[in-house]
């Protein structure tokens, strides 16, 4: 393997890289918030909401999507020019970024929803919904990079 492939393929783990720190931030503040919530459950004498592991667990599927693109990238590598390495390694890069910071904002509002659903009992298919909304920017990232790939139709 020279060192064009090898800095292309690398585009791919840098993906995957990224988006894992960002999963595990974002799901590290939801369940902050999450552990919160379930002690003052507790603290209350309440019953303590199981759905918050929902809001906690949703960052994790930015990683399966920079998964896929690491996939795609290594598979275009095998087969393109490696004269592309510029366009795979910015493609890893702001894809993993976006993956990244998806997740952690994705965190941030699933710790709100938390601490709201915790406390009210209501309004869960609301908070999931803002979830939802930033996981579609997570998606558009994901299809923006496929669609930016050397060779994509």
């Amino acid at each position: 393997m020279n060192t064009l492939n090898a800095i292309s393929q690398g585009a791919g783990y840098i993906t995957v890289g990224l988006a894992a720190i960002g999963s595990a931030i974002g799901a590290g503040i939801a369940g902050q918030a999450a552990i919160g919530a379930w002690k003052k459950c507790y603290a209350q004498g309440k019953q303590a909401p199981f759905l918050l592991l929902a809001m906690v667990g949703a960052p994790l599927s930015q990683t399966i999507y920079a998964m896929i693109m690491m996939s795609m990238i290594k598979d275009r590598v095998a087969t393109g020019s490696p004269t592309d390495f510029p366009v795979y390694l910015a493609i890893g890069l702001f894809g993993g970024f976006a993956q990244m910071f998806s997740a952690i904002f994705q965190g941030k509002a699933g710790a709100g929803g938390c601490v709201a659903y915790a406390e009210t009992k209501q309004g869960f298919a609301n908070y999931l919904m803002v979830l939802g909304i930033v996981e579609t920017c997570a998606i558009f990232a994901l299809v923006f990079s496929i669609m930016a790939m050397p060779g994509a139709k």
